[in-house]
């Protein structure tokens, strides 16, 4: 049933669908199995207790007390419960079921009554009712609110197929109450209701659930296996239905389309009928819900599937797929490609990162999302029991019982079959699965491929022709030159910087498409986007077309599809399609325009009526085309954004959209944002005619032919320029979906991950259903009308010889408004460099006196307060300190402007911001040697200093790129800020190129000079919001006298991100908004991507206030800051501090030139040239005095309002009005979201601490007398210390103290500390020279982090030195970042090994995928086994990997490296002498078999070479001291 327009209205103005924007979480999560045992209390006890061990792992709500939730899934405990029930027998246990509920008390005899009728109804017994026993005293203050009573309800039948009839029955009874009961309903949950299992779950911390269940701590609760979960959740409102494990699954992940599966799910439920349920159809559905989490709503398809006869492996095989195209490891089993390639057609997958946990009472298990982005360890013992988890070390069990110690890799499954005592490894389960049906002869009879075509080769014959359909279909000069014209040239979509500054699309009196309202959304925090440049492996843009099948019941008959290598199509391939397996029905978009028909509504009511009708008739392709012959002005077509999204929720409305794929021919489509819309609502493929037409119009043009011929274009076909362009489309398509986190176009199909701003209610209920769109906006006669207005443009008398620039990307006079134009700048630089406050003013009128460019330009102040004297305001310097510069790195600004920030914040006692690219150490000490010029013989290069200067940035960045993170840098902050993601471009990475990395920037990055660097999408260690909360710990921990931020981009949902951030113990919390600078974006991103900091700052403030959180942090705002009424009107929407980016680089002399990504900035600012940053104008003086500017305005208004002091007046939006402005777009915009005065008056307790990491193993060292004085003397010490997985970062607070006291490289006593047992997560992180930690043992996730000096050295126990080069013993993204040291591991480790390492030398006997990924310097050796996606993006160091099976070349990625056999000596020495030094630290029996045969074991070697290092002893002969290799 579609949601009322009420509900949707409701929803929408808020934050979308609660499940799309409210729910948020992550966990531990694991399971233990006991096989060739009776059921047992030991299982019991082990997962309770290691349901403790992660602990740190969950999260607790504002009051510190409530969990978020923990729970437990286990055998039925019969014994438990005959004890309440005689007359229950053990021997018939298999005819008995339990349901565990929640309800409110007073709502218990209701519930009885409907239980009692329903289970008539299906003839089966009631045996009785039990409360179960619980101890609510145990609870947290907000989980006691909420404390739901608990119930089982046990029922008997002889019943065959009970498990499934009480599956009916469940739904039954859910359908029924939400009917006739729908406010008890709201309170309702059934836990479980099974013969099999049970789940007892709640809002509690991990320790407090068996405390609560008194069953759980009953001797008589058996079971031969438990799966347990440990929750983090961003949404703060303790919701016990919300804990889990679900019935079926457990769930430490985020699905990133769910919107998109859900609106599939719904359209398919008319398919879904079965032998198991043939008269209960109509009580099964619907079968998902909207307002459930993401996780429920995953667990509600796994148990439809599973209830329909499949298997939960097979369930969760079809739903969560590996990524099996050229997958080496699938060559040995083409039948589970197969089966991969057959559901591909039928369901799209549930995309996202993702460790599942499962149990269906026979199997327990678990999958792996195709990226591998959650940890998964598992062991198995010879009393037969097995367990797995997302942490190592949860379980005591002695090392001589211990068979195998592994890990889940990527798209991996691991299970348990409890009935058969199995233990099933991946490809065992995946090819019993497979073998079921004859999967490949179905796919060669039904299943064809649409293969390229030629692409056209006509030209336009008539110009005017063509500038007529440009200027119908909306085109502009910039369209053409500086997109699509660049794209044929050059495969890539066009780049540019310095940010969005020009009004949002609703503010905007100039033309704008209905894409240009739409905002991309993207992943963070609680999910990590993909890396497109470099693990392109696990991501497609493979399409099917054809109608969708019952998956439940799968048949050779549904393999029917035509396969698409890619969305956009040409007209050829169009062609082929339009007259292939399929009926298809095409019909034009255009109609005519009278008096009648003055409106799209109509319009659209007509079309998608037709295309029913045609879907009955039997067609199964719909092709929407606005292609006419001859374009004439009474007719108008529907946009086609508005008219696919329109008929693809009227079909999902009817239940019919699995029976047709959509398929759209436009001529209004050209940049990657227009298609990543069609597709996002519903399009399966795009024919782009105009565009591919533009293209072959700019091959054939005289200018275009002499370029090439001159060599400065690159000489191209006709076909090439065309698929050029498309490559470039398919690119930026893959960065879309990648910025999401989501992997395959099949996911993000019909997924809508946007935004709106700027639409109304009644379009978006038309088209675009669920999409927030919070600002109301535009109806369908101001959108039919604007469009007409554009479209009668193409029929004026004479069309002008150009098609009009109207400058959204640069500024031009008399176009579109851009905020920092030059005579902004002009004025400002006057003002600055002469103290003019005159002209501070005059440059403040330019800014409020304009139209309205950003939301905040629609409000006004209103106090009730009399004025005050402005003297009777707090002092100037108090709003100084409230302001930072933005994130901009040493490399992307040359070292004058860095420096000068820096030294003009710490003048202002204010903060600048490093960036993302370390700072040299000279900086972090007082200027002292000033002469009478204000000239520093240490900074010769900068203008205008004062004795005591400081230049070292207050506030130092940690990206993902790492960028000279060392441990000096990070104990010389006084803010350490964790960058999630920048405006212009969130979601993505960024680059430096080459040109701009010099010497001097290499010797800060650790890098090789003139080497393009790239910083990734930040997933290497957040992936979660468990795993940021993992980093902030490691922060504090080196640092504990550093605040930490985290930075955010406004988005949807942002709140609920934001409650997980504070939760996870975060100082500070940056919102930025989408229009900030960059260096160098791509030009989608910049336009299209993150919404204004006014919603985010919002959103976030609420949210945070609502549940108790404000209090726990320190709100920072940045993006388009420029004058003093910014930073109150920021003030008044609840930020504290105020951030500035591109106006602070204005203020020190930038003339806007917008070339930053150029390397070519004409006054020095943004480039490394010499000759350019000679002519840098600034003076810190010149930034010093624009801050005094904006702070005198900050306090001038403060006088006005009445207040004396900022503070005063956070989070006050009853002091905000709406300014009385007329749009020319709309009269309909809604901006009650930020004048919400819910918490307007409430007072603020503002946080002014430093969260700390409570007692730590490193402080118990430090306290120690003996090992403090061997630090203070600098002496060597042996120390013995035992080591769990709860003891995380250990050495990363040791090695701060040390760097602090004696700076780097300078210690020189030697600290032996020998560990025994399981470290915890970050072992050895940012660990510094004369450190040297010995475990025996194994560690989780990220050993040796940062690590910049000393050695770690992991062994496992004597028990198994024989077998270590088969355990896996360290965890996932160890090694990450490191610029320093020596790690040993004698055994394997999990995926992303030694990403971007830069100087640390290791050897481990085994790594999962990408490794080396990224890598700038060092040295690698791997003895073992590897996964794919090798040296992806290394760009400096050596790698050397053993390959006694010759498996290795597939696996490493060529895109930078070449992989060669050892060629010179000096490879021979340095392999050899590395490995013999790993032997006598490790013990290793591997590495002793390979020096005992050296002369056999040097040819299994293959060195991995970047271009860098091409040119050396090591890697090339010409280069060798030696003429070959010495025998």
């Amino acid at each position: 049933m579609q949601a009322s327009k009420h509900f949707t209205y409701r929803l929408s103005n808020h934050l979308g669908y609660p499940s799309i924007a409210y729910e948020r979480d992550a966990c531990g999560v694991g399971f233990i199995a006991q096989i060739n045992k009776n059921s047992s209390r030991h299982v019991v006890s082990k997962a309770l207790n290691a349901l403790d061990c992660m602990e740190h792992r969950g999260g607790c709500g504002a009051d510190r007390e409530s969990g978020d939730g923990a729970g437990i899934t286990t055998e039925i405990p019969w014994p438990l419960l005959i004890s309440d029930f005689s007359q229950i027998s053990l021997k018939n246990s298999p005819y008995y079921g339990i349901a565990m509920i929640f309800i409110l008390s007073k709502d218990l005899d209701n519930i009885k009554s409907i239980f009692n009728w329903v289970l008539d109804k299906y003839n089966i017994q009631l045996i009785g009712w039990r409360k179960v026993p619980v101890n609510s005293s145990v609870l947290g203050p907000m989980a006691k609110i909420n404390e739901p009573l608990v119930m089982q309800c046990i029922i008997y039948s002889k019943e065959d197929n009970l498990e499934k009839k009480l599956y009916i029955v469940r739904k039954n009874i859910e359908q029924l109450l939400n009917n006739t009961h729908p406010n008890i309903y709201k309170n309702f949950y059934i836990c479980s209701f099974s013969t099999r299992v049970i789940v007892y779950k709640g809002m509690v911390q991990s320790k407090v659930l068996s405390l609560y269940y008194l069953d759980l701590s009953n001797s008589l609760y058996t079971s031969k296996f438990a799966i347990y979960h440990r929750r983090f959740s961003t949404n703060t409102m303790p919701k016990w239905s919300l804990a889990q494990p679900m019935r079926f699954i457990a769930h430490n992940g985020e699905i990133n389309t769910l919107l998109g599966n859900l609106n599939w799910m719904k359209s398919k439920e008319s398919l879904f009928k079965n032998h198991n349920w043939e008269n209960s159809y109509d009580i099964l559905t619907p079968i998902t819900n909207v307002q459930n989490s993401d996780s429920a709503n995953l667990d509600a398809v796994v148990e439809l599937l599973i209830q329909a006869g499949k298997s939960p492996q097979e369930a969760l095989m079809i739903l969560i797929p590996e990524a099996y195209k050229d997958q080496p490891a699938l060559n040995l089993f083409p039948e589970v490609t197969d089966f991969y390639e057959y559901y591909s057609s039928l369901q799209e997958p549930w995309d996202g990162p993702a460790l599942v946990v499962f149990t269906n009472g026979k199997i327990v298990g678990a999958t792996l999302d195709r990226n591998g982005l959650r940890p998964a360890r598992y062991i198995t013992t010879k009393d037969g029991l097995i367990s797995l988890s997302s942490e190592a070390g949860i379980l005591d069990i002695n090392d001589d019982n211990v068979i195998t110690k592994g890990r889940l890799g990527p798209g991996q499954m691991f299970c348990v079959d409890i009935l058969s005592n199995l233990i099933l490894d991946n490809f065992s389960i995946k090819q019993k699965v497979a073998n079921k049906f004859p999967y490949k002869k179905w796919l060669s009879q039904y299943s064809q491929q649409i293969l390229s075509q030629n692409y056209l080769s006509d030209n336009p014959s008539d110009i005017i022709d063509l500038a007529r359909l440009h200027t119908a279909f909306g085109y502009t000069n910039e369209d053409v030159q500086l997109v699509i014209e660049h794209m044929a040239s050059s495969a890539k979509e066009p780049t540019f910087c310095m940010g969005d500054d020009i009004p949002l699309a609703v503010l905007s009196d100039k033309p704008h498409l209905l894409y240009d309202y739409f905002k991309q959304r993207f992943a963070q925090v609680t999910n990590p986007a993909i890396d497109p440049l470099r693990e392109s492996l696990v991501m497609s843009l493979d399409t099917s077309i054809g109608p969708k099948g019952n998956f439940l019941e799968p048949d050779s008959s549904m393999a029917k599809s035509l396969k698409l290598i890619s969305p956009i199509i040409n007209e050829n391939e169009l062609n082929i399609l339009s007259q292939s397996i399929f009926k298809v029905f095409t019909i034009e978009t255009f109609f005519d325009i009278d008096q009648e028909n003055r409106g799209f509504l109509n319009a659209i009511n007509n079309i998608c009526n037709k295309c029913v009708d045609e879907i009955n008739k039997g067609s199964e392709i719909i092709i929407l085309t606005d292609r006419i012959k001859v374009l004439n002005s009474d007719v108008l077509f529907i946009p086609p954004l508005l008219i696919v999204g329109s008929l693809h929720h009227y079909l999902i409305s009817l239940k019919l959209r699995h029976k047709v794929s959509l398929v759209i021919e436009t001529g209004q489509c050209w940049n990657t944002h227009h298609f990543a819309c069609l597709i996002g609502y519903g399009a399966s493929a795009v024919c782009p005619y105009l565009a591919f037409l533009t293209v072959r119009d700019w091959w054939s043009n005289t200018k275009t032919q002499k370029l090439m011929s001159k060599g400065k274009l690159p000489p191209l076909t006709i076909e090439q320029s065309q698929e050029n362009y498309r490559i470039a489309i398919e690119k930026g398509l893959l960065k879309i979906l990648s910025k999401m986190g989501i992997s395959l176009l099949s996911s993000y199909h019909g997924a809508q991950i946007f935004e709106i701003l700027g639409l109304g209610q009644e379009i978006v209920d038309v088209a675009f259903l669920g999409t927030t769109s919070r600002l109301d906006g535009i109806k369908f006669e101001e959108l039919f009308d604007h469009s007409l207005n554009k479209y009668k443009l193409a029929f004026i008398a004479k069309l002008p010889k150009k098609l009009p620039n109207l400058g959204y990307v640069q500024y031009r006079p008399g176009a579109e408004y851009h905020v920092n134009n030059p005579e902004m700048s002009k004025i400002l630089h006057k003002a600055v460099r002469n103290a003019d406050s005159d002209l501070y003013n005059e440059y403040k009128k330019l800014l409020v006196d304009r139209s309205p460019t950003n939301l905040r330009d629609l409000l006004n102040f209103s106090s009730s307060r009399d004025s005050i004297n402005i003297n009777q305001v707090e002092p100037i310097e108090n709003i100084l300190e409230c302001f930072c510069t933005g994130g901009m790195s040493l490399g992307a600004l040359s070292r004058e402007t860095h420096e000068t920030l820096a030294i003009a914040m710490n003048r202002i006692g204010g903060k600048s911001n490093s960036g993302e690219g370390g700072e040299d150490s000279i900086r972090f000490n007082p200027i002292l040697d000033i002469d009478s010029n204000g000239v520093s013989s240490n900074f010769v290069h900068l203008k205008g200093l004062k004795y005591n200067d400081i230049a070292s940035s207050a506030i130092k960045q940690i990206a993902s790129g790492r960028f000279g993170v060392t441990p000096e840098y990070l104990v010389n902050a006084k803010q350490l800020e964790i960058k999630i993601a920048q405006g212009a471009k969130p979601g993505e990475g960024g680059q430096l190129p080459g040109k701009k990395v010099s010497e001097y920037i290499a010797s800060l990055r650790n890098c090789k000079p003139g080497v393009t660097l790239i910083s990734p999408p930040p997933h290497h260690d957040i992936y979660s919001i468990e795993d940021l909360a993992q980093l902030i710990f490691d922060l504090h921990q080196i640092n504990p006298k550093a605040k930490v931020s985290v930075k955010l981009v406004a988005s949807v949902g942002i709140g609920t991100i934001a409650a997980g951030v504070a939760k996870g113990n975060a100082d500070i919390i940056q919102i930025s908004g989408h229009d900030g600078g960059t260096g160098a974006s791509p030009l989608s991103s910049i336009k299209h991507a993150g919404v204004p900091w006014e919603l985010g700052l919002t959103e976030v403030h609420q949210t945070l206030s609502n549940n108790g959180l404000r209090d726990r942090v320190v709100l920072r705002v940045d993006g388009g800051l420029r004058t003093g009424r910014d930073i109150v009107l920021a003030a008044l929407m609840g930020a504290e501090e105020f951030g500035f980016g591109t106006i602070a680089m204005i203020a020190t002399g930038c003339v806007m030139a917008r070339v930053c990504h150029t390397n070519n900035c004409p006054v020095g600012i943004a480039t490394q040239r010499q000759d350019l940053r000679n002519r840098f104008p600034g003076i810190p003086s010149d930034l010093v005095n624009f801050f005094i500017f904006v702070a005198e305005e900050v306090r001038s208004i403060l006088a006005e309002l009445g207040f004396k002091s900022l503070k005063d007046i956070i989070g006050c939006t009853n002091l905000l009005v709406y300014k009385n402005v007329t749009l020319s777009k709309t009269k309909y915009l809604n901006l009650d979201l930020l004048l919400d005065r819910t918490n307007a008056n409430a007072s603020m307790n503002f946080y002014t601490g430093i969260h700390d990491n409570g007692k730590v193993l490193d402080d118990m060292l430090l306290n120690d007398e003996l090992f403090s004085n061997a630090i203070g003397n600098q002496l060597d010490i042996i120390k013995d210390v035992s080591i769990s997985n709860t003891d995380r970062c250990v050495g990363a607070r040791i090695s701060g103290f040390i760097i602090k006291k004696y700076g780097i490289k300078k210690f020189v006593g030697n600290l032996q500390i020998n560990f025994r047992g399981v470290a915890g997560q970050s072992f050895g992180a940012f660990i510094c020279d004369g450190m040297y930690l010995n475990l025996i043992g194994e560690a989780n996730d990220y050993v040796g982090k940062g690590m910049n000096g000393g050695e770690i050295i992991i062994s496992p126990s004597l028990h198994h030195l024989q077998q270590a080069s088969d355990y896996v013993i360290i965890g996932n993204t160890c090694l990450y970042g490191a610029t320093g040291g020596y790690l040993f591991v004698n055994g394997q480790a999990g995926e992303r090994f030694a990403v971007r390492n830069s100087a640390a030398q290791a050897v481990v006997e085994g790594v999962g995928d990408h490794a080396c990924e990224y890598m700038t310097g060092g040295l690698i050796v791997v003895l073992g086994n590897c996964g794919r996606n090798i040296a992806a993006g290394m760009t400096g160091g050596l790698a050397y990997f053993f390959d006694t099976d010759n498996t290795i070349l597939p696996k490493v990625n060529n895109e930078i490296v070449k992989v060669q056999k050892i060629i010179t000596q000096e490879a021979e020495d340095q392999l050899k002498n590395m490995i013999e030094l790993y032997e006598i630290k490790t013990k290793s029996k591997k590495a002793r078999c390979i020096l005992d045969d050296w002369s056999n074991s040097l040819n299994s070697f293959w060195q991995i070479v970047p271009p860098s290092e091409e040119n050396t002893a090591f890697t090339n002969i010409e280069y060798s001291s030696y003429s070959n290799i010495l025998k």
